[in-house]
């Protein structure tokens, strides 16, 4: 696919519930299974999301369906009953365009003084 029509396939998928944001940002640069991703996720918003089992593996299902996560080969030394997870190419480009969408809603925020201006 090419870039052009790769982003536009990703612009598609927006925007993304908060959950599945997380899920794809878990995923990023790494390889987890469910519980690690749940585990990432816990930690990375100190606790402010705590992924539940259902909640994950329903929109697990679901990127998987819609080709923007795919299984991954168990690394070696893992427990070979978890299934690791990881970006497609699909799914890295949906996580780039929300998080540029998203960063594009701050600069809102700080254009109408609801957050103070960068770097400060």
């Amino acid at each position: 696919m090419d870039p052009s029509a790769l982003r536009r396939a990703a612009e598609g998928h927006l925007p993304l519930t908060h959950v599945v944001y997380h899920v794809l940002l878990s995923l990023a640069g790494r390889a987890r299974h469910g519980y690690g991703i749940i585990k990432d996720v816990e930690e990375r918003t100190d606790g402010r999301l705590v992924l539940e089992a259902g909640t994950l593996y329903a929109a697990i299902k679901r990127l998987r369906d819609d080709g923007l996560i795919d299984a991954r080969p168990t690394p070696d030394g893992a427990d070979a009953r978890r299934r690791y997870y990881g970006l497609s190419k699909l799914g890295s480009a949906v996580l780039e365009a929300e998080s540029l969408r998203l960063a594009e809603l701050v600069e809102y925020a700080r254009g109408a003084q609801v957050l103070p201006a960068s770097g400060g």
